[in-house]
């Protein structure tokens, strides 16, 4: 059973009121979450979500340093 079956069937158990107040736990849930992202996070990823739709492949991790190897003339300084 998944998850997502698991959570409607104790859902369907709870009484009304107890659903609202589960409702309720998730609503601040999901704005804790939207307030943990910064201005530049969102930027990003309006950035990486416009480059996905243009069709340009993202770098590998591989590619970003050979990348900033080549900006840094050849020096490579990357912890691993």
């Amino acid at each position: 059973m998944s998850r997502e079956q698991q959570l409607l069937e104790k859902w369907r158990k709870l009484p009304l009121e107890k659903q609202e107040e589960v409702l309720n736990f998730i609503e601040s849930k999901l704005e804790q979450e939207q307030a943990l992202v910064s201005p530049l996070g969102i930027r990003l990823r309006q950035k990486r979500a416009k480059i996905l739709a243009s069709g340009q492949q993202l770098l590998n991790r591989e590619q970003i340093e050979q990348e900033i190897q080549e900006r840094r003339g050849g020096l490579l300084d990357l912890e691993e």
